[in-house]
């Protein structure tokens, strides 16, 4: 028996992950886990993972350096840019620094 209509399960994961409303969520979560290995662990320590959120498409980060913060102010669009690519989806388009 031949199949015709066969698809690739990943496809299949993606399409499900749509239509029940999970795949933002997903990659939110994949966002802020990837900002402690975008950052590296030297300027990571300085944020505060546990106070990170993203609301409206800007992520929300608590850093506990003046200095820091405007270091990472000025490299805002090469940080949203590097978190994007390594989710795979463009899932902010801000972050703001508390």
């Amino acid at each position: 028996m031949k199949r015709n209509k066969a698809q690739n399960i990943s496809d299949l994961v993606l399409q499900f992950l749509r239509l029940s409303g999970l795949e933002t969520p997903l990659n939110e979560h994949r966002l802020i886990q990837a900002w402690s290995d975008v950052l590296g662990p030297q300027m990571s320590k300085y944020t505060d993972v546990e106070h990170l959120y993203i609301k409206n498409q800007k992520l929300y980060v608590h850093v506990t350096s003046a200095a820091l913060r405007q270091e990472l102010s000025m490299a805002r669009s090469t940080l949203v840019k590097t978190l994007n690519n390594r989710v795979g989806s463009q899932v902010i388009v801000d972050i703001i620094f508390n």
